[in-house]
């Protein structure tokens, strides 16, 4: 079940859809981090060292140029941290496009099951600031135990296994059940969700790779929840705002698959 739902996963990402969200979250990437990169530069040459200078106006007028250079050097450490931020950046900006990758799983993979229902923008944007916290928790545990052999990948893919399978999987199932179905689905799962999470971990430890995280997150618990699903014994609308429960009709993809 999990190694068919990341494989459709993978071929998810390379498809035209995807391609186009990625390039989306890419561009609106670098736009925040440019953003970011000239702001800590204005702030320290015109706001920081300006403030400080008032406390000691004798000082040498090399001091002047202090804040040029002090902006300058800011900047440099900043284009340092931007291996580490360009992924949690990345994640929040691709949690906007979430909902249209789900969408197009579903629509692609199980034509037969009812449509799921997106999410609204706060619950969504809840979504996104969680997983940004996620990348910087499992970075932050790993980097913490960074001198103790082993104990630091395993506290990497422990913590962000777990997160991640419980963030994604309840994304997917919010799609179509209220969030204490949602959840109880999880806990009944809970063996399948955290290997699952712990995939989507080996995904994320690995550079450049980890940008297309949120995405292949999304659509591998897509595929994830719709065969757990079917082991329920079918999928039905049963969110507070959707229309009356329909059962879903058997789906090819699934039956293909072995669910």
């Amino acid at each position: 079940m999990i190694f068919t739902a990341a494989r459709l996963a993978l071929t998810d990402i390379f498809s035209q859809p995807f391609r186009a969200a990625l390039w989306k979250t890419l561009g609106l990437t670098a736009v925040v981090l440019i953003a970011l990169w000239f702001a800590v530069r204005w702030l320290f040459e015109v706001v920081a060292i300006p403030f400080f200078a008032n406390f000691a106006p004798d000082m040498p007028a090399w001091v002047d140029n202090a804040g040029t250079f002090a902006g300058w050097a800011a900047s440099i450490a900043l284009a340092f941290l931007l291996a580490f931020l360009i992924a949690p950046v990345s994640a929040v900006i691709a949690g906007l496009f979430l909902d249209d990758v789900a969408k197009v799983v579903e629509e692609r993979h199980y034509p037969a099951s009812p449509k799921g229902r997106a999410m609204d923008f706060l619950p969504g944007a809840i979504l996104s600031l969680k997983f940004f916290g996620i990348v910087i928790l499992g970075n932050l545990v790993a980097f913490l135990l960074l001198w103790v052999p082993l104990v630091n990948v395993a506290a990497f893919f422990v913590v962000n296994g777990y997160l991640l399978g419980r963030e994604y999987f309840e994304f997917a199932a919010l799609r179509y059940r209220p969030e204490e179905e949602a959840k109880g689905l999880r806990a009944r799962y809970g063996a399948s969700v955290f290997l699952g999470g712990l995939l989507l971990a080996a995904f994320l430890a690995v550079p450049v790779l980890n940008l297309l995280t949120p995405l292949f997150a999304a659509a591998f618990m897509v595929h994830l929840h719709q065969r757990v699903s079917a082991r329920e014994g079918g999928l039905a609308l049963s969110r507070p705002d959707a229309s009356p429960p329909v059962e879903a009709a058997a789906d090819p993809a699934l039956d293909r698959a072995g669910r």
